[in-house]
């Protein structure tokens, strides 16, 4: 939990708000185990969960794949316990370009060069932060409705709803 007065830091506000999107999908998940509906979950945040930790993603991607080897009440535990880790160390600007730049891969034969140059730009200005992350990620939703059903299931690009407006701050 976040104390109130720490809400108005905006990092800590985008931050705690995503978590409790990620956590709510994951009781979901637990309350109802099965090592697809795990794998599924994990699959579903693979670019979420990178963009606060690439090591918390490599780790869970390995208690994912022992889901169906662990007894269930010990694996739920461990997933949840490195899940919430992970969301509680923020994405950086850095992380974000990472994960964009993924995204972007996905995209390499279908993009036009301009295309390819334009999001390339996107991600920079965003980089140097005098855009903020909606930006890149409108346009990449964009090339995702297009191109990409495996990215439209992607909580990275919609990790919570447009309504909150949490990614409109450079």
């Amino acid at each position: 939990m976040e104390e109130e007065g720490r809400q108005h830091d905006i990092i800590l506000r985008k931050n705690f708000i995503e978590s409790v999107f990620v956590y709510k999908r994951w009781r979901t998940v637990a309350d109802n185990f099965t090592p697809a509906r795990l794998v599924t979950f994990h699959t579903e945040h693979k670019l979420l969960l990178r963009a606060h930790s690439e090591k918390h993603y490599r780790i869970l991607g390995r208690i994912t794949a022992g889901a169906g080897t662990l007894n269930p009440d010990e694996f739920l535990y461990a997933y949840q316990e490195n899940l919430m880790s992970c969301m509680r160390l923020k994405p950086t600007v850095q992380k974000h370009v990472n994960v964009l730049m993924h995204i972007m891969g996905h995209f390499k034969k279908q993009l036009s060069k301009d295309e390819k140059q334009e999001l390339l730009e996107v991600i920079d200005s965003f980089k140097n932060q005098h855009i903020p992350l909606i930006v890149p990620i409108a346009l990449l939703n964009h090339y995702v409705r297009k191109y990409d059903e495996y990215l439209a299931k992607q909580h990275y690009l919609n990790p919570h709803p447009t309504e909150l407006k949490l990614r409109n701050h450079a």
